[in-house]
């Protein structure tokens, strides 16, 4: 498990920009994210997709539930979800297939769906410090997340 602490929303997409580059050659990564409103789950997710080298404007899912992002060289693919309007595990679409298929998954709101979680992903838990400082503990759960913890 790893701390790191942000102070502005510029630290924030840099942290997930470390975590997309040292985590986009892995053929499979999910990452969950676990937030209250306001924390910056988007704004690590513009990070992450940026160090996966996709150039698309990255925003949230919350009423389309799912948005996918390819990179430039069609070598890595983000599937961004936002869970905070899912109402029943299952309902809406078929999460399992994207939860155990390819590419990098980032989970907003996991919680929604506990059935589904896998056993292999990076946690990332965080918490709002004032207005702009954020607190993003990084606990990795098997592997591969477990090489970006150690050098984040």
């Amino acid at each position: 498990m790893k701390t790191k602490i942000t102070h502005n929303a510029d630290e924030t997409k840099n942290l997930g920009f470390e975590i997309g580059l040292l985590l986009k050659e892995e053929p499979h990564v999910v990452i969950l994210l676990d937030g209250d409103l306001g924390a910056g789950k988007t704004t690590l997710t513009q990070g992450i997709a940026k160090g996966l080298g996709i150039e698309q404007i990255v925003n949230s899912p919350t009423y389309t539930i799912l948005k996918k992002y390819d990179s430039k060289d069609r070598r890595r693919t983000l599937f961004h979800l936002d869970l905070y309007r899912l109402s029943e595990e299952g309902s809406d679409f078929d999460l399992e297939e994207y939860i155990d298929g390819s590419g990098m998954i980032v989970v907003e709101w996991p919680y929604q769906v506990d059935a589904f979680l896998p056993d292999d992903y990076l946690l990332i838990k965080i918490n709002k410090l004032s207005e702009n400082k954020r607190e993003f503990v990084l606990d990795c759960i098997g592997y591969p997340c477990k090489r970006a913890v150690d050098y984040v």
